[in-house]
């Protein structure tokens, strides 16, 4: 009887060590939901939140699993981080809060429970940096002689690494020359150096070194790239004519950089300045082109002669000549200011390179081919009967009535034969070429002096 209460005594401890044992299974502490990563723009606020169910008795830690160092225990906050917190609500959720996250912030938490064995699980703190320019290592504004090689650098730190590009802030092309002589043309450049081989007056101008890494903002520097080089002066006319009393315009093409200064003399040596009698004028075209304009007004037989525009800078000086001329045997007539800007005011046109001669409104050919043609209006062939005697050999005869006006008109046509010649004779000397037009006056002239003479 006594071993049979002994038998029942240690079944009832087996079962109730059995049943504790399994009671304490069912109940252990596990993790609801894995850690989520965080991606937090450097400044920003991270917060880590573990999920715990059937917590119990036990405790929650947090470690930075990287130096191993303690965070949090619990409530109770372990690092002398001071931008380290941690909260929970109730006994599920427990939060790891960091405050004005940086650089070193960077890299894996992990959540603990002081189970046996320890439960724990991870989460990535990835922080991130918006792009910012390298100064020591980003260039500057930049000066170099034309034909020359530059090269320019823009590199920007962040996290991701940032993507840098180049663009011409006027939106323009930028130009690649490789040393084979090729050359490539883009909108957009990528790279952190760009190079320039033989660089040229055009690629002057200001340059955006863009940086961006999709963490905004992005940033850009403003960097200039100036091409030095001696002035060139560009002349669309250089011989310009215009009757006595009207407005003439004569102008030259700048190019130079730096820039330069530009100014006016007359074949006397005096330079002109703006007055009543001139109007000079510098208009900016480009950061290296500008055009001069020099307008005398009311043109007289002083203001004839060769005007020199000059261009000078820290490189070097150069001049170019327009001779200025008087077109003969011009009426002007009283007319209303408009009429009168419209049709007086002469200026050399822009033309191409290979025309040098030039007058406003009506070229030298026109005008001469109507002082021709009003000359012989105003003396008709009727006044010079053919002789009869002479008939055979075609000419005409000038009876002894008409003398007086016929020496009237030689004189005048004369006078334009002399001016025509040497107009040419200068083309010549000057080594542009001469119209054909012109020799087509010279024989209409020379036919009429025929005309008038036998």
């Amino acid at each position: 009887m006594q071993e049979h209460w002994w038998s029942l005594y240690i079944l009832a401890i087996f079962m109730i060590g059995l049943e504790s044992k399994l009671v304490g299974q069912a109940f252990q502490p596990k993790f609801a939901e894995p850690i989520t990563n965080l991606t937090v723009p450097v400044g920003r606020d991270a917060t880590f939140r573990c999920l715990v169910h059937n917590l119990g008795g036990y405790r929650v830690g947090w470690v930075k699993a990287d130096t191993k160092a303690i965070q949090a225990i619990h409530d109770h906050v372990i690092t002398n981080n001071p931008r380290v917190g941690v909260s929970h609500n109730g006994q599920t959720v427990w939060n790891l809060h960091i405050r004005n996250v940086q650089e070193y912030d960077r890299g894996h938490y992990m959540c603990q429970i002081n189970t046996d064995p320890m439960q724990s699980q991870m989460g990535y703190l990835e922080v991130v940096i918006p792009p910012d320019f390298v100064a020591e290592e980003t260039s500057s504004d930049t000066v170099v002689a034309e034909g020359g090689t530059a090269r320019i650098v823009c590199r920007a730190r962040g996290q991701p690494t940032p993507r840098i590009i180049w663009r011409r802030e006027d939106g323009s092309d930028i130009v690649i020359r490789s040393p084979n002589g090729a050359k490539k043309k883009a909108t957009i450049h990528e790279d952190e150096v760009l190079t320039f081989t033989k660089i040229s007056r055009s690629d002057m101008g200001a340059y955006l070194c863009i940086a961006s890494n999709g963490v905004p903002p992005s940033v850009s520097k403003r960097i200039v790239v100036q091409v030095l080089f001696h002035p060139e002066i560009q002349i669309p006319n250089q011989i310009v004519g215009a009757p006595l009393g009207t407005d003439v315009t004569l102008e030259c093409y700048v190019e130079s950089s730096p820039r330069s200064i530009n100014y006016w003399i007359k074949d006397t040596n005096e330079m002109v300045i703006s007055s009543e009698k001139f109007e000079v004028m510098n208009t900016v075209i480009s950061s290296f082109e500008s055009r001069m304009t020099l307008t005398v007004r009311k043109l007289t037989a002083d203001d004839v002669g060769v005007y020199r525009c000059i261009a000078k800078n820290s490189l070097g000086e150069v001049d170019s000549s327009i001779r200025l001329y008087e077109i003969p045997g011009r009426v002007i007539e009283n007319t209303s200011s408009s009429a009168k800007n419209e049709d007086y005011k002469y200026s050399s046109p822009i033309e191409g390179p290979d025309n040098q001669f030039g007058s406003a409104e009506r070229s030298d050919d026109e005008d001469d081919k109507e002082n021709i043609s009003e000359t012989l209006r105003s003396h008709p062939a009727k006044k010079y009967p053919f002789n009869k005697e002479n008939s055979t050999n075609n000419k005409s005869r000038v009876t002894n009535g008409t003398d007086d006006t016929r020496k009237n008109l030689s004189n005048n046509v004369r006078k334009i034969f002399d001016n025509l010649e040497t107009e040419a004779r200068d083309a010549v000397v000057s080594g542009s070429s001469y119209s054909k037009s012109h020799f087509n006056i010279v024989l209409t002239i020379i036919s009429a002096i025929k005309y008038i003479t036998y």
